[in-house]
């Protein structure tokens, strides 16, 4: 569950099977701290909600009880007429709002049907909501895009050392002796497209978490991918170590330079879409 602040109100947000949905408690909370119970039946009953609430499930809701609807709108607008989220959703089959008694409960409603509240709330607030919660997509988003390039880098690097176990280690050598021929080999990647090794940049960034690679950017990223497969190639073709340095390092120039003038590069960078 993930949480947006509007107009200094926390508001949770879930990710459900029909999409995000939005807590209809938090933004009650917003008008009346003490009476959210109070103001989401108020807003139910309305005529008005009952119609809105009834086409957005005729359109997403194969399984939604138009007889039972029906007899909803016929009622709304009697002084008479109560209705609570509950009951909505017990007699139509209703899957736009959820409800849940309890502590760690409350209401929530599919993000089409939150702004429609946050607009009867306030307008105001609906247009703080509207923004704040895409604010918070557009941040999946490029964390979404962090991990799948990262993940990238992760699957390449196996096939790295996969060649490295296959070509470059004899049999019988300790673990201790392989890491070293592994690390080795990583710093030829880290030499042809940073241009030092993972202990110079250590030395030279002591106050900094991670490695040199999780300060790369996009394009690095992007580069990096790429040579760890060529090198893989290199190595099972028997390229001397010296050999395959140099022309990882002229792919490594070539390729950045296409890489940072790409506009889609350029986008990943800034985070735009």
């Amino acid at each position: 569950m993930a949480k947006i602040t509007v107009l200094s109100t926390d508001i949770a947000v879930q990710a459900r099977d029909l999409g995000d949905y939005i807590s209809l408690t938090d933004i009650a909370r917003y008008k009346g701290p003490d009476r959210t119970d109070d103001l989401i039946r108020s807003w139910v009953r309305n005529r008005n909600t009952i119609e809105f609430l009834g086409l957005w499930e005729r359109l997403n809701n194969p399984g939604f009880k138009p007889v039972e609807f029906d007899g909803f709108r016929k009622l709304a607008g009697l002084n008479s007429f109560t209705l609570t989220p509950g009951q909505w959703i017990a007699a139509t089959n209703a899957i736009g709002i959820v409800s849940k008694a309890g502590r760690y409960g409350g209401t929530f409603a599919h993000r089409d049907i939150a702004f429609e509240f946050a607009s009867w709330i306030s307008v105001e607030f609906k247009l703080y909501l509207i923004k704040e919660f895409q604010r918070l997509k557009d941040e999946e988003q490029r964390q979404l895009g962090w991990d799948i390039r990262r993940n990238l880098t992760k699957i390449n690097y196996r096939i790295h050392t996969d060649a490295i176990q296959e070509s470059l280690i004899p049999a019988k050598l300790t673990a201790r002796q392989a890491n070293v021929i592994y690390a080795s080999e990583a710093d030829v990647l880290n030499m042809a497209l940073f241009g030092m090794t993972a202990k110079a940049w250590r030395d030279g960034h002591p106050g900094e978490k991670g490695n040199i690679r999780d300060h790369a950017n996009v394009s690095q990223l992007v580069c990096l991918s790429n040579l760890e497969n060529l090198n893989a190639l290199f190595i099972r073709e028997g390229l001397p170590q010296a050999a395959r340095l140099a022309k990882l390092n002229q792919i490594a120039i070539q390729q950045m330079r296409l890489l940072t003038e790409d506009v889609g590069v350029k986008k990943m960078e800034s985070g735009s879409e």
